[in-house]
């Protein structure tokens, strides 16, 4: 839903990422949505190197149906193809997405990334660090995109980021403000779309 609001001064993108996909909704300073879309940042790639093929080359999983036989060494060369991928993806998204906005953006609002091991063959041998990386590096994509088009990134903690909204909103219902928010758009506008919501609402709170 490409969104045209020639009265609104900057605009805030909040992001619901879920593996290789997220949802952008981006909210005025009025409070109202201006844009609603959905986007994948890569496309006929594997979407989970590091939990998925990462794990197999360690031999985890391994009784899956949809396990495969790999290497270590090929499945950090997935990770760089990958990670390569969803870079250039988010950078095409968002500059979509500035594109069809006739206002500038102010800054984008990311769920906040763990610190992870430095390397990818470490974060693959560390059970924890593998069955969250691949979510972390399509978070970091994304941010580094806004970094290439000058947007401040704002880093949002998703276990606080609906109370500030409400906070935000002036309301104690925060699901029932938040649907209200979503409903001139019409369907869909699920958990993940008032999540991105939410997010862009508070961008300032995550920011100091």
């Amino acid at each position: 839903m490409p969104g045209r609001n020639s009265g609104t001064s900057a605009v805030v993108v909040g992001v619901a990422e879920h593996g290789n996909s997220a949802v952008l909704v981006t909210v005025s300073s009025a409070k109202a949505v201006v844009d609603r879309r959905s986007v994948d940042l890569t496309s006929d790639l594997p979407t989970h190197p590091y939990h998925h093929e990462g794990a197999w080359a360690l031999g985890r999983y391994r009784d899956s149906a949809w396990s495969r036989d790999i290497s270590l060494p090929e499945a950090i060369e997935l990770v760089r193809t990958v990670q390569a991928a969803a870079e250039a993806g988010a950078l095409n998204v968002l500059r979509a997405l500035s594109d069809d906005l006739d206002v500038p953006v102010r800054g984008i609002s990311i769920r906040i990334c763990p610190q992870l091991p430095e390397t990818i063959e470490a974060r693959i041998r560390d059970h924890r660090a593998e069955t969250m990386a691949d979510s972390i590096m399509y978070r970091q994509a994304l941010a580094g995109a806004a970094g290439v088009l000058g947007w401040p990134v704002a880093w949002y903690d998703r276990t606080q980021v609906f109370e500030a909204a409400g906070q935000v909103l002036g309301e104690v219902d925060v699901d029932a403000a938040l649907k209200a928010l979503g409903r001139p758009l019409g369907a869909p506008w699920q958990a993940r779309h008032k999540l991105a919501a939410a997010a862009a609402l508070t961008f300032s709170r995550w920011t100091g």
